[in-house]
């Protein structure tokens, strides 16, 4: 009894840690260095409705296109004021939908796949795609709780390393009936202004209707993935 207590009390103190603890620095032959986590360059931080920013460390080193397009769409703010339309209790929340339903992306050209070693534990974030393999574009997920039979099947970019808890927070739901949102997301290098709970007026009349369309939400085909799968139309 006293092992399986040792056990349980191992366990906790582990999924207690913050993930920038668990990273371990030693350089593996034949595989390229990943970028530091102090790295503001490879740091994507998302403002979220749920109270908090969260801190993403980018890993270029092992899908350099995906953390482009991230970037890339992060400062033409893309992302700023767009929903997790799809949320999925101990699995995942996906996001970066402009449709808000599942079937949007952005106007850039989708993306070829950098399935890698990387894998699906609490934190990660992912490329969410369609049932072809080269269809992600702008829509990623963040993972809850370890979902391991989808490594090597989507593409794995990154890693939460702070604000876990506005994660956790964001609503549930497909879709959620009052969908969190992303007010504003930002590349740790250009230097962003603190935390806003919110978006500025100005921006609120610009940003798209949100309203998920329900009657293609039940056209959408099934994805030949595993049935949880995150996905786009």
């Amino acid at each position: 009894m006293r092992r399986i207590a040792s056990l349980f009390a191992f366990v906790a103190a582990a999924a207690a840690v913050p993930a920038i603890a668990q990273i371990v620095d030693a350089p593996i032959p034949g595989r390229a260095a990943p970028a530091s986590p102090t790295d503001k360059e490879n740091l994507l931080l998302l403002d979220l409705s749920t109270g908090g920013r969260v801190t993403i460390w980018l890993r270029p080193d092992v899908a350099p296109r995906t953390v482009e397009r991230i970037k890339t769409l992060a400062r033409r703010h893309f992302y700023d004021g767009l929903a997790f339309h799809r949320v999925i209790d101990g699995f995942m929340a996906q996001g970066g939908d402009p449709k808000g339903d599942g079937t949007g992306g952005s106007d850039l050209p989708d993306l070829k796949a950098e399935f890698n070693y990387l894998p699906h534990v609490r934190g990660a974030v992912a490329a969410a795609r369609a049932e072809a393999e080269n269809s992600a574009n702008s829509q990623f997920y963040i993972v809850f709780q370890p979902k391991l039979n989808l490594d090597k099947k989507y593409t794995v970019f990154g890693r939460v390393i702070d604000g876990m808890r506005y994660v956790d927070a964001i609503e549930r739901g497909e879709p959620p009936s009052n969908p969190s949102r992303i007010v504003h997301a930002y590349v740790a290098a250009d230097a962003p202004p603190p935390f806003q709970a919110a978006p500025p007026p100005a921006l609120l009349g610009s940003l798209p209707a949100q309203m998920p369309d329900v009657a293609a939400l039940k056209r959408v085909p099934k994805a030949s993935a595993p049935k949880a799968a995150p996905r786009t139309k």
